[in-house]
């Protein structure tokens, strides 16, 4: 009985609390009052490799500072490289600033103290003593940003872990990133503070400095806002904006995920695009990277979606872990959130919503390029299933909350 009332406290749908006290928010949102920024440059990587050359490319010709979140950060040679540069860059006098989810990294501690004692401020987000002890324990900081100098800056879904380039062992692994160059870092930057604030409320008066958000000229046409979301921030803003694109869409809404496990907002305004005649298309991978009840919960909502006319399509290259949306020839976002109950309403997300028919095309042929490497899910036979089969993702469909 304890054991029960213990998972449904821990379950329940969590209260948005502020992540940082209303003055400390006020000076730090003094220098970027804005919401969405023009004057973009975007580039979008889908290769780990190629991010992580062109990540180190920036923090090279760093000048002032480089602020880095990750959800992972792993102790492998591509995480021993970046801290190596990292490291030369604040021996250089350069501030360097890294921030981990603490929950999911505390295998890589000694990686985090070499960093440290080579001049790296490192810390973890949410340190965990006893887990799940307290209810904030179960809400991870999921967000991914790298900000160099303030006019630059990198958000979507890989986190700095060697098998982002060399996969799984049963495929490729294929992510998005977005690199922002131009006034909209401010807007990244001011992310990145407010997590740093949140552990260390002492910093609020160093990063609110003005140089941290320095004029920077346009330098591309791109319309850009970027919105955080969690249960400790802004609440579940990231899903209400996605709601309000499917919403508000009329020809065509196509996304890319691992996971179809979307809250009740989500998984209706999906439903509603589709039952209107929008063309609502979806990739996500054949199987999972992590456990079993996340892919058996996916393909729990896979038949219903098909029946609505929903058109959805399995990589098989390998494992689909990139979080786009493209929609209408105009609007497109890239981020660090899933379609699933986790990330909107118990992880810290960051994603950029982007208004601009070029950039969208741009992403809308990346997802053709890989709905041609995918087998599309053919109703009839879906529906054929065995009945075991079903039922197991029916059990697991019960922790979509968590999952």
């Amino acid at each position: 009985m304890a054991l029960g009332f213990y998972v449904a406290w821990l379950a329940g749908k969590p209260e948005t609390v502020a992540l940082v006290p209303e003055d400390c928010a006020k000076a730090l949102r003094e220098h970027f009052p804005a919401d969405t920024v023009e004057g973009n440059s975007l580039s979008t990587f889908t290769d780990f490799d190629s991010l992580v050359s062109a990540i180190e490319a920036d923090v090279a010709g760093a000048k002032s500072y480089v602020h880095l979140i990750f959800f992972k950060y792993e102790d492998d040679p591509v995480g021993r490289r970046l801290g190596n540069l990292l490291s030369r860059k604040a021996a250089e006098g350069v501030e360097v600033r890294l921030m981990y989810d603490d929950a999911v990294n505390k295998s890589r501690y000694p990686l985090y103290r070499d960093l440290r004692a080579a001049g790296l401020d490192v810390r973890g987000f949410g340190k965990m003593v006893i887990p799940f002890l307290r209810k904030k324990d179960n809400y991870r900081n999921h967000r991914k940003i790298v900000v160099v100098d303030g006019r630059v800056a990198y958000v979507g879904g890989m986190n700095i872990a060697e098998r982002y380039g060399l996969g799984l062992g049963w495929g490729r692994w294929r992510d998005t990133q977005l690199r922002i160059e131009g006034p909209a870092a401010a807007a990244c930057e001011l992310a990145f503070a407010t997590d740093w604030v949140h552990e260390d409320p002492s910093a609020a008066a160093v990063l609110s400095d003005a140089r941290y958000y320095p004029e920077v000229p346009a330098s591309g046409s791109s319309k850009v806002e970027i919105l955080c979301s969690g249960p400790i921030g802004e609440g579940p803003v990231i899903m209400d904006r996605i709601c309000r694109m499917l919403d508000e869409s009329r020809e065509y809404v196509w996304m890319e995920s691992p996971y179809l496990i979307p809250t009740p907002q989500v998984r209706d305004s999906i439903i509603y695009a589709a039952r209107r005649g929008v063309d609502v298309r979806l990739i996500i991978p054949p199987r999972g990277d992590r456990g079993v009840l996340t892919p058996l919960a996916t393909k729990a909502y896979v038949g219903p979606m098909l029946r609505e006319g929903v058109r959805i399509w399995l990589y098989d290259p390998g494992y689909m872990h990139s979080k786009t949306i493209v929609c209408d020839g105009r609007y497109a976002t890239v981020g660090s959130t899933n379609i699933d109950s986790r990330s909107y309403l118990l992880d810290l997300e960051v994603n950029a919503f982007i208004d601009d028919p070029v950039y969208e095309a741009s992403l809308k042929e990346i997802f053709l390029d890989d709905a041609a490497r995918s087998s599309e899910i053919d109703p009839a036979v879906w529906a054929r299933r065995p009945l075991p089969e079903k039922a197991a993702e029916s059990f697991a469909k019960l922790f979509s909350y968590q999952l």
